[in-house]
């Protein structure tokens, strides 16, 4: 039975996770306890301030980190939120108690690359940056959102600010919030760097684009037992190379498939032997899918639907057994130098956008609203407009599920009952305005360092790290590359379709010619395919699928249409729907009493 929410959860899931310090911080009536990290906090105080700061702060531009104690000087010199953030990077979150506004502010950094998650109960608030805490405490119940199940399905993970419990949320990327006695408020995103129009010195610009490449690598490699991903793209060839340089040696490690058109460890040993690394490839099996399969599910704070994670739990197991334990990961590359081939598919409607709006609704009466639109030929034509007039970012949803099928077809009448089945795209959109640019795809590009790194894949490949015992940092992810990539306009990093330019120029002499010239690929897992071979598999998901349909979440008959158009049209497209709605039974199962 469903109602608000589902409560069925117990509060005492066993989650691995550090030893944390509680702090109990009184704001008026209110009383908000803090659950910290108690290696990776620091703390300082004086009759006007108390600061905690979580993680690894620095001052920008520099390797010199930052205290508590240096916060707190800052903030009584006068600094503003904004002027503390502006010179702050790394990997953080901060807390800052104003004493005598009776207030508190929380802060992440531009990419939320430190979770931090508040709940709330009557006048009891609590902080953390893990959300098994707020439940293990008591601060908040486990109850399910339906609305937050309703984004996993959309999104695939569950972005910020929802979380997968009804009263807790967490930061977005370089979101300030301040609480005091009567309310939580919403100071503003302080992370929205202005894009570049124009580019002066393009052979410059490349230099110092290899330069910043490399000081982030040197932040990042700044660990003993340092190890790289290595799938042989361009972003994780760059961060080996660039380890190679700064280090003097790299171990490098990449995770292959038995299975066509997914194994790609052939250009992984391109760039091992360019860079001359100490490279290792492990290969993945359907069995060890099988065997981590609920291991990994459960493993995630909230439902998390991204199959490349178990790919990367085993690269990072292999590289913890060889004795590594800090990799170096090459995410964010393609969200800050345009290198998704959605951001060029999108270019290519532009021209009929930029049309006078009585010639558009000329061909459109030409072409869709007359039998033309059914001849070949003509037909494509229609087609390419009824998908220029879906305006962005609307337009790069056309290969969701929930846009596939109407969301009444796929989840039962009582789930649907106050849920807002357009608050997903209205979030895409209001990021997707926020960015300061005249261009369309540096829209996208500041849309996904959101959905796609801050609450998809630096969440896979942190949590996946943290499981198999090794830490993990991401130099493409530094402030000030990020800051750089800015200066380079859409026009230079993605000339008409092709993707990545800038950065191909930048390393032309830097990466082997084969890694310049390869198409994009990843750490993808051919589950779709394995899952019609592997009767393992087969058990797994069609037995937790069966309990799903227990749920009244889905229509069991949605469930049952997804299993056959797996089995019998496209494996990979379906096997994406069957492995999202395996994760959510798996997890479901694993917090149950």
């Amino acid at each position: 039975m469903i109602g608000e929410t589902m409560t069925n959860l117990k509060q005492d899931h066993e989650t691995v996770h550090t030893d944390c310090e509680s702090y109990v911080i009184n704001i008026g009536s209110r009383n908000c306890t803090l659950l910290l990290d108690k290696e990776g906090t620091s703390r300082a105080q004086n009759d006007s301030f108390e600061v905690f700061a979580l993680g690894q702060p620095r001052r920008y531009g520099s390797s010199q980190s930052v205290t508590a104690g240096d916060l707190l000087q800052w903030l009584a010199d006068g600094q503003a939120m904004q002027q503390l953030f502006d010179n702050l990077a790394g990997r953080f979150a901060l807390l800052v108690v104003d004493k005598p506004k009776q207030s508190l502010s929380m802060l992440t950094d531009h990419m939320a690359s430190l979770p931090l998650y508040y709940g709330l109960s009557g006048n009891q608030v609590g902080i953390s940056s893990s959300l098994s805490q707020l439940i293990e405490n008591g601060i908040i119940a486990a109850n399910i959102s339906r609305q937050a199940v309703f984004h996993y399905v959309y999104f695939h993970c569950i972005p910020a600010p929802l979380t997968i419990y009804a009263n807790a949320s967490k930061l977005c990327p370089a979101q300030w919030l301040e609480i005091d006695e009567k309310q939580v408020a919403e100071r503003g995103n302080l992370y929205r760097p202005k894009f570049a129009q124009e580019l002066e010195q393009q052979e410059n610009m490349e230099a110092k684009c290899l330069q910043m490449i490399e000081s982030a690598v040197k932040y990042s490699a700044d660990a003993p037992d340092v190890g790289a991903f290595l799938s042989g793209g361009l972003d994780s060839s760059t961060v080996a190379g660039m380890l190679k340089k700064v280090k003097g040696a790299a171990r490098t490690f990449s995770v292959g498939f038995n299975e066509p058109g997914y194994d790609e460890t052939e250009f992984a040993m391109i760039t091992a032997r360019h860079f001359e690394t100490e490279h290792k490839t492990s290969y993945l099996e359907p069995d060890y899918i099988s065997e981590n399969f609920a291991k990994v599910a459960e493993r995630f704070e909230e439902p998390f639907g991204n199959s490349s994670a178990l790919a990367a739990f085993y690269c990072a197991s292999e590289a913890h057994k060889a004795g590594i334990r800090t990799m170096l990961a090459g995410d964010g590359g393609d969200e800050f130098f345009a290198g998704n081939s959605r951001y060029a598919k999108q270019k290519l409607f532009q021209p009929f956008e930029n049309l006078p709006g009585a010639l558009k609704t000329l061909m459109r009466g030409i072409f869709v609203k007359t039998p033309l639109a059914k001849i070949k030929g003509f037909s494509k034509v229609a087609s390419y407009i009824r998908q220029a007039d879906n305006p962005l970012p609307d337009r790069l949803q056309e290969y969701n599920f929930l846009h596939r099928f109407a969301a009444g077809e796929i989840f039962t009448k009582e789930f649907l009952e106050g849920v807002d089945k357009e608050l997903p795209l209205q979030q895409l959109r209001q990021r997707y305005q926020q960015a300061d640019s005249a261009s369309p795809v540096d829209h996208m590009l500041y849309m996904d360092w959101k959905f796609t790194l801050a609450d998809n894949d630096l969440v896979k490949v942190s949590k996946m790290c943290e499981m198999a015992g090794v830490d993990v940092r991401f130099p493409f992810l530094e402030k000030e590359l990020v800051d750089f990539s800015c200066k380079i306009p859409a026009e230079v990093k993605l000339p008409g379709q092709k993707l990545r330019h800038f950065f191909k120029q930048a390393t032309r002499q830097f990466l082997a010619t084969e890694t310049l010239n390869k198409p994009k690929h990843g750490f993808g897992l051919p589950f779709g395919r394995w899952m019609r071979s592997t009767p393992k598999l087969v058990d797994i998901t069609q037995s937790s699928l069966e309990n799903l349909k227990k749920r009244n979440i889905f229509k069991p008959e949605f469930i049952d249409k997804a299993l056959a158009m797996q089995s019998q049209q496209h494996a990979a497209y379906y096997g994406e729907l069957i492995w999202i709605m395996t994760v959510l039974e798996l997890w479901l199962q694993s917090r149950e009493e």
